[in-house]
């Protein structure tokens, strides 16, 4: 034990020789000898603070790519997501969103919505262009992209990280002021889906020449058309008048359907009235030709010795009558072929009637 360190205890030892406490002896404690340990410590420590400082590794999420730079020169090859080493003052790796992003380009009426802050959601104001007369008209614009992840180091190398405002913003405005440029304001509107394909395809074809294919086009939305006043009220009275021409025209060919309808209607009950007429006329001549063919028939059967054995039997049959009644008178008809007419005497009233 060292010297110091027993006289330490001696001297504590003196001055608690009052109390009743045993005396402990120290000469035979060994402690460590932390001179050995003392350089792996501070090496540690040194350790702990370079990693707690420079920090060289990073930790990428799914959505983001790496770019690692050595001594100021961009690696080709991104880093992808998961844990990466890199060696620090001399390595640097940059993390850059992959994810679809957005820009509204909107007027400031449309600003009413809040966006949060690296939610990949950017607005700008709105695309002001001119019709083909030269009148300003305002186009609402939003578009969706992503950085190309494959591409992200060489892209990042060419445009600098500010890469959406030179690549996509100069192509989405310029091509909305060539297409707009080609019709007249009253036009877009009635024109709207032919313009919001054209304005699409042209800014696929402006990002697809790029070199590189920096970005990836998700989709090109035209949400809205703000027309000067003046030419809005022009075309909400032609709207207005189409519409009363075309209720006009309706209301005419309403009126024409129904006139139909009620000719039509007439024309059928004629057409009922002659169909019916015409059946009672078939059905009168059917039956005078039946009557006139059984009257033809029955001519035809009327004989001679017929007719005569006919006349002999009415003759009979008076005769018959005679002999109960011999005050009857008889009349006979010329020819033979009329029955005899006899008329009843003792009937005063008949009697009176023939005198």
């Amino acid at each position: 034990m060292p010297a110091d360190l027993n006289d330490y205890f001696n001297k504590n030892n003196n001055n608690s020789n009052k109390s009743s406490r045993p005396k402990v002896d120290f000469s035979n404690l060994k402690l460590p000898d932390f001179n050995k340990f003392s350089g792996l410590i501070y090496t540690l420590i040194i350790i702990i603070v370079i990693l707690v400082v420079a920090k060289p590794f990073v930790i990428i999420n799914s959505g983001e790519v790496g770019i690692k730079s050595t001594a100021g020169r961009f690696d080709p090859m991104p880093l992808n997501a998961g844990f990466h080493f890199f060696v620090p003052f001399i390595q640097e790796v940059r993390i850059v969103d992959t994810k679809v992003r957005q820009i509204n380009y909107t007027s400031s009426e449309g600003r009413n919505e809040t966006v949060t802050r690296g939610s990949g959601i950017e607005t700008k104001d709105t695309i002001s262009v001119l019709d083909s007369r030269g009148l300003p008209v305002s186009m609402d614009i939003t578009v969706q992209y992503r950085l190309n992840p494959q591409n992200a180091p060489q892209t990042i190398a060419a445009w600098g990280f500010s890469w959406e405002n030179k690549i996509i913003d100069p192509v989405v405005r310029n091509v909305v002021r060539s297409v707009t440029g080609k019709y007249t304001a009253e036009e877009l509107p009635e024109r709207r889906n032919e313009i919001a394909t054209a304005i699409d395809a042209a800014i696929r074809a402006d990002i697809d020449k790029q070199p590189n294919q920096p970005v990836e086009l998700a989709s090109v939305q035209l949400r809205e058309i703000i027309l000067p006043p003046k030419v809005k009220e022009q075309i909400e009275r032609v709207q207005i008048a189409k519409q009363e021409a075309e209720r006009t025209k309706y209301e005419v060919e309403r009126a024409n359907q129904e006139a139909l309808k009620k000719a039509a209607l007439a024309k059928g009950n004629a057409e009922a009235i002659k169909i019916e007429a015409q059946g009672k006329a078939d059905a009168v001549k059917i039956e005078a030709d039946a009557q006139a063919y059984s009257n033809s028939e029955i001519a035809k059967s009327l004989t001679g010795n017929l007719l005569s054995l006919k006349q002999i039997e009415i003759q009979r049959n008076f005769n018959e009558a005679l002999k109960e009644n011999k005050d009857a008178k008889i009349f006979l008809t010329p020819g033979g072929a009329v029955p005899n007419i006899w008329v009843d005497t003792k009937d005063k009233a008949k009697q009176s009637a023939m005198q």
